[in-house]
């Protein structure tokens, strides 16, 4: 019965991973932006079942593929957010300082039109992220913009690696705190996230000592008691998720970096990183990357002090870095925020590119899969007109697994705008107070409202 079971659940997963359309296309004559291996003038581009079989000159398009004319166009791989909220509704579980329990997987929504305005600025996948309100919150979700399913897992990128996300500063403390709960200091935050690791430590340390001892015969020892929180700790600690951590300050970032030290973890990503230009040595010294705004800041007090040379300063001191968005409307602009870092810190096109391809594919743990135009990768793909770094570089198309997800020429106007254009309202009251710059602290206000009889404000 058991073996049946598991063969329903096999069948069930096989014809959802069979309904993911991958395209054969050929985009010919372009301008191809490979980041990782030059600039390919008057290129084409093969796609073929979903993957890039040929790059080169005078590809003849298979039986039956989609051909795009790129003549005049920027052809580069689709744009990668490392820090997004798109396609997800619940952002916080901040019923607890510690929630790796939770998935922002479960809860992807495969309507959202989040997702189809990111293609519009050519980003065909992105890092859903559970938000900041715990030290220690929920395992998040690498996406694929397949906007047009109604299937959620189809969304999510097949072999992606496990992501979790941490927190540290003003947000677990003081906008998530829980009804006077831990932490309520920066101190406080190292203590529950250090507590959370040794329990973990000795979780999994009680059963290898029990798969080791119950082949013993005569051993009739238990089995420790199972929990779900405490599991997967224990695999951020063996190295088997990668930690992307929400950080502002120089003296947060050397404290989390000294714990995952002590407990081996080697796979780190700060999120933000405001100050990381104070810490880039440091950082690049322990392996850990840098997902950062380009010149966003201010918004709140532990943000007051930033630069926008910290991309360009991480990525010389050998940072791998990347621009993110942390927005449903940045997230349409990564390409310009990315070509700001050519005014502030001079990076030259590939490395301005790579703040928004192959960096941000390294920190979500798939640049063997996306991030680049080279053979054998996915047919994601985003076509310009005029270069992307440029203020007048406009997405023509977005691809992706070689299925045109956006075509600014032939899509509908309707799937462009929700809001009523005829509608009127008072624009004095459009002004917010507390924590509203981004989704990180989504749903936090209700919750507490409903949970203690406090606003968060």
């Amino acid at each position: 019965m058991k073996i049946f079971s598991i063969l329903i659940a096999l069948s069930i997963f096989s014809a959802s991973m069979a309904q993911i359309e991958k395209g054969t296309m050929l985009i010919k004559n372009g301008t191809v932006l490979t980041v990782t291996k030059g600039t390919l003038e008057g290129t084409d581009v093969l796609v073929k079942d979903g993957k890039i079989s040929q790059i080169g000159k005078g590809i003849a398009a298979p039986a039956g593929a989609k051909v795009i004319d790129a003549t005049g166009l920027y052809v580069m791989p689709g744009i990668i957010d490392a820090h997004s909220h798109v396609g997800i509704d619940a952002i916080n579980e901040g019923s607890n300082a510690i929630t790796p329990e939770v998935r922002t997987g479960d809860a992807i929504n495969p309507f959202q039109i989040a997702i189809y305005r990111a293609l519009a600025g050519g980003c065909t996948t992105s890092h859903a992220l559970h938000g900041s309100a715990n030290s220690i919150g929920g395992e998040s979700e690498t996406i694929k913009h397949r906007y047009g399913t109604f299937e959620a897992n189809d969304l999510k990128m097949e072999d992606a690696p496990r992501t979790i996300k941490f927190a540290l500063g003003e947000n677990p403390t003081s906008h998530g705190r829980r009804n006077n709960e831990t932490p309520t200091s920066r101190m406080g935050v190292e203590f529950v996230i250090r507590q959370a690791f040794a329990q973990a430590k000795e979780y999994g340390e009680s059963w290898e000592a029990y798969n080791k001892n119950k082949s013993v015969k005569g051993f009739r020892g238990a089995a420790p008691a199972y929990s779900a929180r405490l599991e997967t700790l224990n695999d951020i600690i063996k190295g088997k998720i990668i930690v992307h951590c929400h950080s502002y300050r120089a003296d947060e970032i050397n404290m989390l970096l000294k714990v995952c030290k002590d407990y081996g973890i080697k796979k780190l990503v700060f999120q933000h990183v405001n100050e990381g230009f104070k810490v880039a040595p440091e950082l690049a010294a322990a392996g850990a990357m840098a997902s950062v705004f380009s010149d966003w800041w201010q918004y709140k007090l532990e943000v007051y002090y930033s630069t926008a040379y910290n991309a360009a300063i991480l990525t010389r001191n050998g940072v791998v870095t990347s621009i993110n968005s942390d927005s449903g409307d940045l997230i349409r602009h990564l390409y310009h925020e990315a070509g700001k870092t050519q005014k502030y810190g001079a990076l030259t096109d590939d490395e301005a590119l790579s703040l928004i391809t192959i960096n941000p594919a390294k920190q979500l743990g798939v640049e063997n899969r996306i991030g680049s135009l080279e053979l054998g990768k996915d047919g994601d793909i985003a076509i310009f007109k005029n270069h992307p770094l440029s203020i007048y570089g406009v997405p023509q198309y977005s691809i992706v697994d070689g299925i045109v997800r956006f075509d600014r020429a032939k899509d509908a106007a309707d799937m462009r705008l929700m809001p009523d254009p005829k509608e009127t309202f008072d624009v004095t009251t459009l002004q917010e107070n507390g924590h509203s710059h981004d989704n990180c602290m989504q749903g936090t206000e209700e919750m507490s409202e409903k949970l203690f009889g406090f606003s968060k404000n």
